[in-house]
């Protein structure tokens, strides 16, 4: 799932290296640069017909409570319209039409290896756009993609087309495409249950996995609920009235700060230009998915487990044991929420690199 800013508290602490995790869900906290952002006031929401809206207002009288605990949010000038590296590319697949970001390695340091980036449900290849420059610094070829159905990357119009399992042959597809080496395959929320499957149906494509604020089966609690909520809402008003109740939703979550009008110009333009089947299909996907944490584990494929500490998609203690299961190497990014790499971009950077460099 895509992330918008949030409201922010400071964490002090150590810098610490990953952990690996064996029988006991034990998780290295990462802290570094816990600065707070500075929210800027956000453009006019979108606007519905009178019917539409009310319809909303009975579909949106929501339980919603507020996820307890501390407020991270994301620093200052960071989000998915950061400036980056990367190259806008095109791929044609047997899927379809797949737009990237390539961003090669940088000249300075010794080529370390070939990274794919797969965002979330509601998410696209922006959502790495911070971290991007900090990986190709490191010595990574990285490229960072949507999901068919996602924002530049027309998907089918049948909605069995978002299967795991179907978007998993996409992410190898375009592993394939952009190199002829095993790739360090990154999934991030929706898309981690996407890279496993993708690592379950063919590890010897992969070099290692990296599940960043993903879980071990469907999602649960708020979200869940909030997914249901929003199915009569697709099939009555589309797409615009599913943006225009998720802005309501999330005005009502006191954890958000309001976005600058530049990005709220671009997430609402994203979600417009996603598919509807899409949504639909990725969203049974993200409610259904069962706990495939033993089929990965039999791949032998090194792992790394990372989440935000305060994460409110899966809870941290369920990625924590997730991690556990896996026998993985585990990693709590301090002052983050469910978007790290916005939301603590070094801190994430320093994660990934540390763990790839272990996976020569």
């Amino acid at each position: 799932m895509s992330g918008r800013p949030r409201s922010s508290s400071t964490r002090s602490g150590p810098s610490a290296a990953v952990a690996s995790s064996a029988s006991a869900p034990v998780c290295t906290h990462v802290t570094r640069n816990p600065a707070l952002p500075s929210a800027v006031r956000s453009s006019e929401p979108i606007t519905t017909s009178s019917s539409t809206t009310r319809m909303l207002s009975g579909v949106m009288m929501l339980r919603l409570r507020p996820t307890p605990g501390h407020r991270p949010g994301t620093l200052e000038g960071v989000s998915q319209i950061a400036p980056h590296p990367g190259v806008p590319r095109a791929l044609e697949l047997a899927e379809g039409w797949v737009a990237v970001h390539d961003t090669a390695a940088s000249s300075d340091v010794a080529a370390a290896g070939d990274v794919l980036l797969v965002p979330g449900f509601t998410g696209s290849k922006e959502d790495f756009a911070p971290i991007l420059g900090g990986l190709s610094a490191a010595g990574f070829r990285t490229v960072s993609m949507d999901l068919p159905g996602q924002h530049e990357s027309p998907g089918p119009a049948d909605r069995s087309a978002y299967a795991v399992e179907m978007l998993a042959m996409a992410v190898l597809a375009v592993a394939g495409a952009v190199t002829d080496r095993p790739v360090h395959l990154l999934g991030h929320s929706f898309g981690g249950l996407v890279c496993r499957a993708a690592a379950i149906a063919a590890p010897e494509r992969l070099r290692s996995l990296v599940l960043l604020g993903s879980g071990p089966s469907a999602i649960g609690g708020v979200r869940a609920e909030r997914l249901r909520t929003l199915r009569p809402v697709l099939e009555i008003g589309g797409m615009p009235a599913v943006y225009a109740a998720m802005e309501q939703y999330d005005r009502l979550d006191p954890r958000y700060d309001v976005t600058s009008p530049e990005l709220a110009d671009f997430l609402r333009r994203r979600f417009l230009a996603s598919s509807s089947h899409g949504l639909r299909g990725m969203g049974d996907a993200l409610s259904s998915e069962p706990d495939r944490v033993a089929e990965l584990r039999a791949t032998g494929l090194p792992v790394l487990v990372a989440y935000g500490e305060g994460d409110d998609a899966w809870p941290p203690q369920v990625q924590a044991d997730m991690a556990a299961r896996l026998g993985a190497r585990c990693a709590v990014i301090s002052g983050a929420m469910h978007s790290p790499a916005i939301e603590r971009t070094q801190q994430t950077v320093d994660v990934l690199t540390e763990f790839w460099r272990r996976c020569r």
